[in-house]
Order: structure tokens, then C-alpha cells, then sequence
């Protein structure tokens, strides 16, 4: 997508970019305590329950969740196409809805641009982006516009003389001309195939910024959310259950449901015995530093408090353990140990600048060396350590999927799949018997409070 030379220049010529003062970090909308259903069901029927959120000025939030948890409702509310039955909305500092209080949509400064772009047919393009200028407002936005969004050339034709991408580029363009200080997109790259939507993608953050705008992304897929969110908002069932930035839902997810939906991550029932857990990967315990906030005492309060809201389990206290596909890995189950003596050493090698270095078979994995990394032959190079048979569970095979560098397999531990990611060799079989273990240095997390754990040490191997 071509971008003028210096975008905040252009500010002298198109009022298009708001100044970079214009309420800097402030929040542009504000939901809280939002509550909605359709019609008049009952209160089963609640498509948006007691939602908090706000978007800031600048940023680019992700709205995440699967389909039918009140995403694109929660877009309409804030554009003003539905109406909250409890809470307020606020956008930039006005009351928007609440109690005895509604404005419309053309009212609220809001650009919103649908799934299916909703381009009228009859217009051209430049016809299409000049509709939403307000009374006043110069033409020469549009120029601005085509001329940032990549579509100069293109004014005279009509929607359906353009490809996909340039239709979504003439949407976000309409979007934005009335200088909105909030855009929201309905799953604007959906319609697109994979390599146009994830060109757009990449350059929408970029296109915002130049216009001062921020932005609310509703998707359903993970990926695309941490890919270009500063935050991201997950939804489950009309409940928010986490918002935070891509690296903290994926260090620290809040729940079990954002671990499993965002990561798509394992999650293996445990049960307390004593101050370990036992699950079908083996036990675990709480590490040594977490102190005694982090104990089963101090885990059986709090998930049984008013607001853990847990009823009390006579047989045992149970829970879920969340793992990472890059937290497991897998050998073949006939691997043997390295023959020859481990700790041989050589004269180490410094790698100079476009120096080769041989290193054997393990290379193969990813032959990708820094410049000044000291290389002591005689040493393993393998990403994933041996796997003793005291610390493996044997698995099968099930399923993979090819992801570039990696393979994603699914494996049967048991009557449960769980998910592993690793890189391209050793390559395994569906229906290949396999050993199974943790990665060293992993941190499960314990749900539904989010402690993480460590496997307790050496344990027999068992088969699924």
C-alpha cells in the first residue's frame, strides 16, 4: 500500500491527520456495566453481560471470541445500532447511551466498516468515499485517502470493477473521511484470501495512526488478533473474560477458556493430593519461590470464596492445568540415547561473518547461527533435550498439520488429545508410537486462579 512520504505533513494541505496532542492516551470510548439481550427473552437470553471496556486514543484493539459470543452486538451498541438494556457508553467524554439517554448513530463520530463492506453499487469509488463527509467537511479528504490506501487511479470505477482488496480498501476509506475519532470493523478481512488479508492486516495499524484514528477489530481468529492488536478483548458467552496486551494473554492468560480459545492451548483435569496435583501427564507441584500464598490451602479459599463462587467438593478438590503446544514435545518411542561420550570437547570456533559451520544432522533443524556465537565441537545441537524414559509418557499419534518450521500434531494421551508443537525434524507418522514430556523450563498454569506449577521430578513412564 503506498504512503505519502511524510503522512503528518499532509495535515497542512487535508485536514485528515488529527494533531498528535489531540488527547493523547485518553479513553475515546468507555462501556461499562454494559448489559444486552435481543427481544424480550429471558434472562438465559443476555448476549452481553455486565461488559467493562475501554479503547484509547491511538489504539487498535482486537475483539476476540467465537462465534455467537457478542461481538459484533458489542460493535453495534457503540455505533448505535442497538441500544444496552442496563450501563452507558461513553465516547470521547459524552454520554452516548444510558438511562433516558440515546443519540444516534450519525450523531456519534463513529466509522464503521461491515464484513461485507456495504459499498453502494450504484456509486463510483470516490462516490461511495465522499458519502459520509459531513456538511463542510473538504473533498480533499478522499484524495488524501486514495492516495494512503493505495487506490489512486481507481475513482471512476464502480464496486464491482475492483478485486476484493480494493473494495475492503474503499470501505475503510468511506470509514474514515468524516476524520472519526473511533473506527469499528466487523471481520473486515474475512472475504479476502490468505495472502491480501494478511498484507492489509499488517498495514492497518500504520493507516490509523496516519489519521489519528483509534479502532475496535472484531475477528475470531487468535492469530490475526495478537498479530496487529495493542490489546485484545476476549469474549466468552457475553462475558469478558480477559483484556490485556498479546504478550500478557499469552504468558498469563486469566482463565482456562482464554488459554484454550487464545492459545489454543491443553487443558488436562488435576486433582489435589496433599500440596500436588495429579493429572494424566503426571504430577505437579507448586514451585518453591511461590511462597504460602501459593499453596492448597491458599488455592482451596480463594476458588471458594463469594467471588471464586466454587461449591465445595467432598470427594477432592479438582482443577484444570493449561499447557502450551510448545510446552510438550515428542520422540519416536525406539529413540536410544547418543552413542559415544557426551561431555567431548574440542577447541571452540568463533562464527565470523558469512562463516559456514558444520555441526552435523542437528542442524538440520534450523541452520541459523549468530554472528559471534561460540561453537564448542563435541556439542549437541538440538533444540529439544533427550528425553530419559523415567520423565516420558507414551502417546500415539493422531494427527498433524504442517505450519511452515513447524508441525502442529494431536496426540492420544488416554481418552484426550492434546496438541504439540515442534519443529520439522525428526518428522513423525500418524499412528507412530511416541514418548511424550515436558519442555524443560515450562510453567503450567493452574485454573482457575492462574498459579503456575512445575512437574514434580522423575517419574515412571506409562502408556495411554
Amino acid at each position: 500500500m503506498p504512503t505519502p512520504a511524510n503522512p503528518a505533513a499532509v495535515s497542512v494541505d487535508n485536514p485528515m491527520a488529527r494533531s498528535a496532542d489531540d488527547g493523547a492516551k485518553v479513553e475515546r470510548v468507555a462501556l461499562e456495566g454494559i448489559w444486552h439481550r435481543y427481544g424480550n427473552g429471558d434472562s438465559s437470553a443476555w448476549t452481553l453481560r455486565g461488559v467493562d471496556l475501554s479503547l484509547r486514543a491511538g489504539e487498535l484493539m482486537g475483539l476476540l471470541g467465537p462465534s455467537g459470543c457478542g461481538k459484533t452486538t458489542l460493535l453495534r451498541l457503540i455505533a448505535g445500532f442497538e441500544q444496552p438494556h442496563r450501563g452507558s457508553i461513553r465516547i470521547d467524554g459524552r454520554e452516548v447511551a444510558g438511562p433516558g439517554r440515546f443519540l444516534e448513530p450519525e450523531r456519534r463520530g463513529v466509522g464503521m466498516v461491515f464484513q461485507d463492506y456495504a459499498l453502494f453499487p450504484h456509486l463510483d469509488a470516490v462516490a461511495n468515499a465522499r458519502f459520509g463527509l459531513r456538511r463542510g467537511q473538504h473533498p480533499e479528504r478522499v484524495t488524501w485517502l486514495f492516495a494512503l490506501l493505495g487506490l489512486e487511479g481507481l475513482e471512476r470505477r464502480y464496486p464491482h470493477e475492483l478485486s476484493g482488496g480494493q473494495r475492503q480498501r474503499l470501505a475503510l476509506a468511506r470509514a474514515l473521511a468524516p476524520q472519526p475519532s473511533v473506527v469499528l470493523l466487523d471481520e473486515p478481512f474475512s472475504n479476502l484470501d490468505a495472502e491480501v488479508r494478511e498484507r492489509l492486516r499488517g498495514e492497518l495499524p500504520a493507516v490509523l495512526a496516519a489519521c489519528g484514528a483509534c479502532a475496535l477489530l472484531v475477528t475470531h481468529d487468535p492469530q490475526e488478533a495478537l498479530a496487529i492488536s495493542d490489546r485484545v478483548a476476549v469474549l466468552r458467552d457475553g462475558v469478558l473474560e480477559q483484556c490485556a496486551t498479546p504478550l500478557e494473554l499469552v504468558r498469563r492468560p486469566a482463565t482456562a477458556f482464554v488459554g484454550r480459545f487464545v492459545l489454543q492451548a491443553n487443558l488436562l483435569p488435576a486433582q489435589w493430593c496433599g500440596q500436588e496435583l495429579t493429572t494424566p501427564l503426571g504430577c505437579f507441584e507448586l514451585p518453591a519461590s511461590a511462597g504460602e500464598d501459593h499453596c492448597f490451602e491458599a488455592w482451596q479459599r480463594a476458588v471458594h470464596s463469594p467471588e471464586g463462587g466454587l461449591p465445595l467438593d467432598a470427594e477432592g478438590e479438582s482443577a484444570q492445568i493449561c499447557l502450551q503446544p510448545g510446552d510438550l514435545w515428542l520422540r519416536p518411542w525406539q529413540e536410544q540415547e547418543p552413542s559415544g561420550p557426551t561431555d567431548a570437547r574440542k577447541e571452540p570456533t568463533l562464527v565470523g561473518e558469512g562463516q559456514s559451520v558444520a555441526l552435523g544432522q542437528a542442524m538440520a533443524v534450523d541452520p541459523v547461527v549468530a554472528v559471534g556465537t561460540v561453537i564448542e565441537e563435541g556439542t549437541p545441537v538440538d533444540e529439544h533435550p533427550f528425553i530419559e524414559e523415567d520423565e516420558a509418557i507414551e502417546v500415539s499419534v493422531l494427527s498433524r498439520e504442517f505450519l511452515g518450521r513447524d508441525w502442529l500434531y494431536q496426540v492420544k494421551l488416554g481418552d484426550r488429545r492434546l496438541r504439540v508443537r515442534q519443529r520439522l525434524s525428526p518428522a513423525l507418522e500418524r499412528g507412530q508410537r511416541c514418548r511424550l514430556a515436558l519442555m524443560p523450563g515450562a510453567e503450567p498454569l493452574l485454573f482457575p486462579l492462574g498459579w503456575p506449577m512445575r512437574p514434580r521430578p522423575a517419574q515412571s513412564p506409562r502408556r495411554a
